[in-house]
């Protein structure tokens, strides 16, 4: 059969469209780009992004701008770089929370795992449990006494549904089966001025945002959700040696919106492996008490495999829970 000349015309533009989305890519990038981070500035999900965006801007010649985009337990900042222009410079660095929530949000308007595009992994930072410094317990043993003894009466801080203090606390209160009054706030950088502050009782939080309070005796600790004791934190039990089943670590990832060129998703995952063996960002998380992933684990394949595990993972948590944001 021969070729019709509108055959002949299509394939040429196809040909011509693709040479120049590759053209495109191999000048990526151009301009800065900016990396959503859907949650409050001075979190602990901020905080792992400006010290990977810093390194990044130097490896891809170009700044890496993050941009705080709080609300909805991360879903308004995530569904923003969904529907954003697939050209490379709006990206995503989310946590745990972009596996919660297509079972926390009924109506996500977004799917994570066929609106985006994975990068790879950056960290897994795990959680603490602090309290107000004066709070009555001393031990993680008196803490699960106390807190199944007044119920309600406690305080339990989180920076919204879907954050990772929230998720925490969830799995905290089905394991010690006792409902905490739960006060939600906007970010953790709120809960824990007031957790310093005396007003609220507790909180579980990551390392990021809890390890210099800890340090600084602001704030009186009980365990860490890993499965050894941390470096920089010797003396802090994990939650296994209380007698707690309450392993949790927070992973996060980096993501660009669906139908980026493979090009320039391989330039990011480039970039971003180079962060993660910067000197400077190391010795930083390592006093945050959490470290990079190994560069097998910083790869799109890595993360889609992370992601797509812990949507049916935390499926589960959350349906026998029963709770839901909407």
């Amino acid at each position: 059969m021969k070729k019709t000349a509108l055959t002949l015309v299509t394939g040429a533009l196809l040909a011509g469209l693709a040479f120049a989305g590759s053209a495109f890519a191999q000048d990526y990038p151009t301009k800065p780009i900016t990396v959503v981070v859907p949650f409050a500035a001075g979190g602990p999900t901020d905080t792992v992004a400006r010290l990977v965006a810093e390194v990044m801007s130097q490896d891809l010649g170009q700044q890496v701008v993050v941009q705080n985009v709080g609300g909805a337990g991360g879903t308004l900042g995530a569904g923003q770089v969904a529907t954003a222009a697939n050209d490379g410079y709006t990206l995503l660095l989310h946590h745990i929370g972009m596996s919660t929530a297509p079972t926390l949000y009924r109506s996500l308007p977004y799917d994570p795992t066929t609106d985006f595009a994975p990068i790879g992994l950056i960290t897994s930072v795990p959680m603490t449990l602090v309290a107000k410094k004066d709070f009555e317990p001393n031990t993680l043993e008196e803490l699960i006494t106390y807190v199944k003894a007044n119920g309600e009466n406690v305080t339990y801080a989180h920076a919204g549904i879907g954050s990772a203090s929230q998720l925490c606390g969830m799995l905290f209160m089905e394991a010690v089966d006792t409902q905490m009054t739960t006060v939600p706030y906007q970010g953790s950088g709120p809960a824990m001025t007031d957790i310093i502050g005396g007003q609220i009782d507790m909180i579980c939080d990551q390392t990021t945002n809890t390890t210099s309070q800890i340090q600084a005796g602001e704030v009186k600790a009980y365990g860490v959700t890993s499965s050894q004791r941390l470096a920089n934190l010797p003396d802090l039990p994990t939650t296994a040696e209380g007698g707690l089943n309450l392993e949790i670590g927070v992973w996060h990832g980096l993501y660009a919106p669906a139908g980026t060129d493979a090009a320039i998703i391989t330039r990011l995952e480039t970039a971003l492996q180079a962060a993660l063996v910067n000197e400077t960002v190391v010795s930083r998380f390592a006093e945050l008490g959490t470290y990079p992933v190994t560069a097998a684990e910083a790869t799109p394949d890595a993360l889609a495999q992370t992601l797509a595990s812990q949507i049916e993972l935390w499926r589960a948590v959350i349906e026998a829970a029963g709770v839901y944001a909407d």
